[in-house]
């Protein structure tokens, strides 16, 4: 880079970020993640909303410490706190916020609010009646209906308000299943939807939000406090962005990095996006790219271990297979994931002959190991899962740590007010995910329950005339279409309930690896269109066309799209093997990505003509093939193109008089 290149070379710092440039993203947020769209203005009931989140984490760090509570007691508790504070915080709608238009509550919200806590609180006081033998033989009270159609036309309501509409319909659809089609009977969906801890509304989902989830959301709130966020963003930068667009790949490694602790892939990209995307615009890229870029990333955060969106532990539960196992397994299709969306971002790059970022504008190291101590919780929690630790007790160790390092330095050290101020956080933080988490259990246990998931898996079955490829791309266009508008732990009980045991049961697919492939293409609905909210929240920042920043997206994350079929078709990837099967499958694979990126991108050792295109494209695929014939085919065709580049390159060179640049 010239001097001047360097003078104007895009400087890293928080600084840049306005007051306006925050308040854009908030509202950003706002339009594209639900969970957002809470109120402001609380007045009065500000006392009562805070009161009311201290008791409901201090309850789950209570029952960390000691014990949870009976299941259906425990999950009673946290949807019924959870619940009361929904309809406090989150309006029925935008028009009817704006007609309201004065500080506090509406009246019938708070009446929702006391009456969601109290139908939750009656299971708890009448726990012994509900599960009584006599109740199983003489049946249930009048009142107990009452009380379970209330709790269930409440848990939606609430999911509708804090999560979307789209789950709050599928879970419609499932109970018109068990109601019309199957024939039974209102009362007693009812009362097994609403009274009982093995499926419905108090089924796995909601056990695993009770006791796991919340804390692991509460870690990432006190991280949050820590000021990691910036620690991960400084990291990313100074490793990456020097290098060819390195704005851009900075974002995706800072994503990456924060996934681990993030549990939405909109709120990744709205977070991490209004600093990296208006730094990405001024290196030079497209503002549709930028935003799609920072999308891509952030999606695939919610694939990066030990937290997974939240999902990875309620699919421990789901395959049976420990918690601290499934963290491990994840490792590899992650980092396959973002090795893609680098790929992705570099070969762009090059094709426009976008640089990295001077030196003197990076991060310094010293600034960087004096922060190092901020890892630490991090550390702490996935040694003691590793190492055998319930994932409760690993959380609770790294919600202590992360406490203890707040108070090194001023600008984290936490006062009185501001510890209140955290534990309401982490039960704000919690509601989306708890109500999604009731809601999909609905529609978990209508699909298990009825036998729907069986007749689902025969009818894809049934179009796809048996053929196994055709069945992985009819299950991966079914996970897609049900994750659009999910948040990341409903979109995986949906999709594991619906579309995993299509693999498991007809085609012996190991159990891991089909959950991952379901899991895999949930998440990478945000970034498919139509419905790409991660991609549209990154337009939004970049001031990008939305439906231009989504199909790039997609063409970014287009490598990551064939690791899940790599690894139900090899499944060394998920560790299902011996090292000797690992390493050439990972050879294959990365190669193979490697050539599809540079066919989207249209740049290999240099600008690839159409045709060349098309060729590398294919190649990619051929290569992540598990069959040597094949991947060896892909390889000749990649190498066919490199040799013509090169060729064409140095005859260019040749002509102009110039050295030949070496091939990066």
């Amino acid at each position: 880079m010239s001097s001047k290149d360097h003078e104007d070379a895009p400087k890293v710092s928080r600084l840049e970020v306005d007051e306006n440039a925050q308040h854009e993203a908030e509202e950003v947020l706002r339009e594209h993640d639900t969970s957002s769209r809470f109120r402001t203005n609380l007045g009065l009931w500000a006392w009562v909303v805070g009161g009311l989140s201290v008791a409901l984490t201090v309850f789950h760090l209570y029952t960390g410490i000691t014990g949870s509570r009976t299941s259906l007691v425990q999950g009673a508790i946290h949807l019924g706190g959870a619940t009361s504070l929904i309809f406090l915080l989150y309006p029925a709608g935008k028009r009817v916020e704006r007609r309201n238009g004065k500080a506090g509550i509406p009246w019938w919200d708070a009446v929702l609010a006391f009456v969601g806590l109290g139908v939750n609180l009656y299971i708890v006081l009448r726990y012994s009646h509900l599960t009584s033998n006599l109740v199983q033989i003489m049946g249930f009270d009048t009142i107990d209906y009452v009380v379970a159609t209330l709790g269930i036309v409440l848990t939606l309501e609430a999911t509708r308000r804090c999560v979307g509409v789209p789950i709050v319909l599928i879970a419609l659809a499932a109970i018109g299943y068990s109601t019309v089609i199957v024939g039974q009977t209102w009362q007693d969906y009812a009362v097994s939807t609403y009274f009982t801890a093995r499926s419905g509304i108090f089924g796995t989902p909601i056990q695993v939000s009770s006791t796991f989830i919340f804390l692991f959301l509460l870690f990432a709130v006190v991280l949050i406090r820590t000021n990691i966020g910036q620690l991960f963003n400084d990291l990313a930068f100074r490793l990456t962005g020097r290098f060819t667009g390195g704005p851009a790949k900075a974002a995706v490694a800072a994503s990456g990095l924060q996934g681990m602790i993030s549990g939405s892939s909109v709120a990744n990209t709205v977070a991490s996006g209004s600093f990296t995307i208006p730094l990405m615009k001024r290196a030079g890229f497209k503002p549709s790219f930028a935003g799609a870029a920072e999308a891509t990333a952030s999606t695939g955060g919610q694939l990066m271990p030990p937290i997974m969106g939240a999902a990875a532990f309620i699919m421990a539960e789901y395959t049976g297979i420990p918690y601290n196992q499934i963290i491990v397994i994840a490792i590899i299709p992650a980092a396959l994931y973002f090795l893609g969306a680098f790929l992705s971002v570099h070969f762009e790059a090059k094709r426009d002959r976008i640089t990295g970022i001077p030196s003197s504008a990076l991060p310094p190291w010293r600034s960087l190991l004096a922060r190092l101590d901020l890892l630490l919780p991090l550390v702490v929690i996935v040694f003691m899962m590793l190492s055998g630790f319930s994932p409760a007790r690993a959380a609770l160790w790294g919600i202590a740590v992360a406490f203890a390092l707040s108070f090194l330095r001023r600008s984290t050290r936490l006062s009185l007010i501001g510890i209140v101020q955290t534990l309401e956080a982490g039960a704000r933080t919690a509601l989306p995910v708890i109500a999604a988490c009731a809601t999909a259990g609905i529609v978990a246990g209508t699909v298990t329950g009825t036998g729907l998931g069986g007749r689902l898996g025969n009818t894809v079955i049934d179009l796809a005339q048996g053929n196994f490829l055709l069945v992985l791309l009819m299950t991966m266009i079914v996970c897609l279409i049900l994750g659009m508008g999910l948040p990341t732990t409903a979109n995986y009980v949906v999709t594991a309930t619906v579309a995993a045991p299509i693999l498991v049961n007809n085609f012996d697919v190991p159990m891991i690896a089909a959950h991952m492939f379901v899991f895999f293409f949930g998440i990478l609905a945000d970034v498919t269109p139509p419905v790409c909210l991660a991609a549209y929240a990154g337009s939004g920042i970049a001031g990008s066309n939305p439906l231009k920043t989504g199909v790039t997206a997609l063409r970014l994350a287009i490598a990551g799209f064939l690791v899940p079929f790599v690894f139900v078709l090899e499944p060394s990837l998920l560790l299902e093997g011996t090292i000797g099967e690992l390493i050439p499958a990972l050879t294959t694979v990365i190669l193979g990505m490697t050539a599809l990126s540079a066919g989207m991108a249209g740049y290999l050792v240099g600008p690839a003509t159409r045709a060349e295109r098309i060729l590398l494209a294919v190649a990619g695929v051929m290569m992540v093939y598990p069959s040597i014939p094949v991947s060896a085919a892909g390889l000749a065709l990649a190498v066919a193109v490199v040799i013509v580049q090169l060729l064409r390159r140095r005859g260019s060179d040749s002509d102009s008089g110039a050295e030949p640049a070496a091939a990066v």
